[in-house]
């Protein structure tokens, strides 16, 4: 009776074991077809607004008729808008116009579309610096940033904080072209000056717990970008050092 027991627990987990086993694999196929389902998306989306850019400006903008542009563009805005709802706002519509007068070459955004969502490029094509949105592009790729945390590097000045900014143009060329084609980043890509406080946001007037303000909100965001072995524990801290007793 015992041994037949053992048989059935044995057989109970050998089947628990094959579901368990069974269930992972049919859950990474379908959180791979989800991911792949979600890069065509936006890929599909990103070459969609492309060519309402080109088509725009092929049409309307560059046909000598930009006199009344604003209007047909506005009045395009509400029919879309009527028709397949958000996104197509006037806002959103001039965003296309821009991408396509910034990326002419349709290999260029597909690779940009395959690797970032619209809200990715939305948010770099306000860059406009060439080389600083495209130091954004590679670094957003390469560090998988989500679009918050992109838009944040942009706010807080991470470009300008690198010591790539420093270097010659030619040098940040091919640095990044490093990065894009080898996926190896240099040290320039990665050091940040913790000195650039023009960022503060002071006025010519300020307290000094404005500035100590100021620096510790800015080191926060600062400490945040390093990476989760590094933490923010307090504004201000009593830490004893030595302690003699006699």
């Amino acid at each position: 009776m015992l041994s037949a027991t053992i048989m059935v627990i044995y057989k109970m987990k050998k089947i628990v074991s094959a579901k368990n086993k069974l269930l992972l694999s049919v859950v990474s196929l379908i959180d791979d077809s989800r991911k792949s389902v979600a890069s065509a998306i936006n890929e599909q989306l990103s070459l969609l607004y492309w060519n309402i850019g080109k088509k725009i400006n092929q049409e309307i903008l560059q046909s000598k008729r930009a006199d009344y542009g604003k209007q047909i563009i506005a009045e395009l805005s509400k029919e879309l808008s009527q028709r397949y709802g958000k996104g197509f706002s006037k806002r959103n519509i001039h965003n296309f116009v821009k991408f396509n007068e910034l990326y002419p070459d349709l290999q260029i955004v597909h690779s940009l579309g395959a690797q970032l969502s619209w809200t990715h490029i939305r948010n770099l094509i306000s860059v406009e610096d060439n080389l600083k949105r495209d130091f954004y592009i590679q670094m957003c790729k390469h560090e998988r940033w989500s679009v918050r945390t992109l838009q944040d590097r942009i706010n807080s000045m991470l470009f300008e904080r690198t010591g790539i900014s420093k270097k010659p143009e030619q040098t940040i060329i091919n640095d990044l072209k490093l990065l894009e084609n080898k996926n190896k980043i240099t040290p320039d890509l990665t050091f940040r000056d913790p000195y650039f406080l023009d960022f503060l946001g002071l006025h010519d007037t300020y307290s000094e717990r404005d500035f100590e303000s100021a620096i510790l909100l800015n080191l926060q965001h600062f400490i945040t970008e390093l990476g989760t072995d590094f933490a923010f524990l307090a504004r201000q801290k009593r830490i004893i050092i030595d302690a003699v007793l006699e």
